[in-house]
This record gives C-alpha cells, structure tokens and sequence, in this order.
C-alpha cells in the first residue's frame, strides 16, 4: 500500500489551451512535486455522459427513483462502469480538486452531472455512509480551482455581483461537505481573459504557491466553519 498522499483532479473545461486548463495542470505539478499521486479526469475530453437516467440502470418497470436505483447498484455492484471507475477514484483520494470556469454562478453542467452521477446515494452518502461529518469522506480535503469572468472587485461584497463565497456556498456546503470532506477555501483566478501576459504568469504562481501551502490554507466560509 503506497504511503504517498493522492489526489484527484476532476477538470471541466471545453478548452485544452484555456487559462482554466493550465492552472489546473500547475494544480498537478506543484501536487505532484511534493510527492502526491495524482490522477487526473478530463470530462470533456473524455465525453463524459452527464446525465443520470435510467437507461445507466439494469431494465426496471414502474417508477423511477435516481438515488434508490442508485443504492440498490451499489449494493449489488452494478454501477455503470465510468460511475464506477470515477467512484473508485474518488475513494482513493485524500484530495479532491474540482477544476472549472465559474459559468451562471456556478458548476458547468457536465461537472454537476459528474457529481449527480458519482456521488451516488449509498456510496458516499446516505445510509450506512451517513451525511457530512459522518459520510464516507471525512477526513479528506477538497477544494475549488476555479476562474471568473469578472473581476475580483465585482465579487466583493460591495461589488456587482455581491460575495464569490455566496455563490460557492451550495458547492462547499452541500456538495462537498455534505459527503464528508474538509472544504479549503476555494483557490481563484479572477477574469484571467482580461489579464496580459505578465499577469496570467502570476495568477499561475499564486496557484502553484496555494497548492504548494494546502495544510496550512483554512477551512471555506460555509456554515461549518461559521459555527465555530
């Protein structure tokens, strides 16, 4: 059994030469530099499916319930083979890195559909895996590598768009937390498309550096760590 902390890097970005993309390839080499395992899923290169139906599921007649049909694969171990490979992935991870452009405030559709999917009810969560820090995941980190549109001031809370907290809240909270993990703050570039060259070599270091300082970054604002 390998002694080296692991991580997984899930990255949803249409584009491979997009500033999204490079950060999160600084995201694995600066992982990868102090020892880290890391695997790496690309969904759009990979075309993952990301839409939970029933047609993932063993032919059923009557009523379709996702996360009891969800269950009952798990326990019977016939999880669609891609759920199943990303789940397996996910288990292994000390670290989770969700790699993305902040679209509508929030994940892109593939990435939410990878969660919807993955995460399945009796795996992660629900039943004898329990809910937050009793769900499977606890102990484990997770963290957003995120980008904007706008710009750091128009996600302040005096700004346009008013806190970025307020927005990564549901995915702190109810996504990451809700599963077990310890949810660091988010690490974000602010509009890197209207950055110049010198700038967006900078934004790249900041983020080798914040992944290079992971065990002493705090906890993300979410109720969890307000309450204390």
């Amino acid at each position: 059994m390998s002694t080296h902390p692991s991580a997984l890097i899930v990255h949803a970005h249409p584009e491979p030469a997009s500033f999204t993309a490079a950060q999160a390839r600084v995201a694995q080499e600066s992982l990868e530099a102090q020892g880290y395992t890391v695997e790496f899923v690309d969904l759009y290169a990979q075309h993952w499916a990301p839409v939970l139906d029933r047609t993932e599921f063993p032919p059923f007649e009557g009523y379709f319930k996702p996360q009891q049909e969800q269950w009952d694969a798990v326990r019977e171990g016939t999880l669609a083979a891609d759920v199943r490979a990303d789940l397996d992935a996910v288990i292994r991870a000390d670290l989770l890195v969700l790699s993305f452009p902040l679209w509508w405030f929030s994940l892109p559709a593939i990435l939410k559909g990878w969660m919807d999917r993955v995460f399945a009810m009796g795996s992660v969560w629900g039943g004898d895996a329990g809910i937050f820090e009793n769900a499977t995941l606890a102990g484990r980190r997770a963290v957003l590598l995120a980008t904007t549109g706008g710009s750091a001031e128009s996600f302040s809370k005096e700004g346009a768009y008013g806190h970025i907290d307020d927005f990564l809240f549901h995915i702190n909270r109810g996504m990451l937390e809700f599963v077990g993990y310890d949810a660091l703050r988010p690490i974000i570039t602010h509009a890197p498309a209207r950055a110049d060259d010198v700038q967006r070599e900078q934004a790249l270091r900041d983020v080798r550096q914040a992944f290079g300082t992971l065990d002493a970054r705090p906890l993300a604002a979410t109720s969890r760590t307000l309450a204390h």
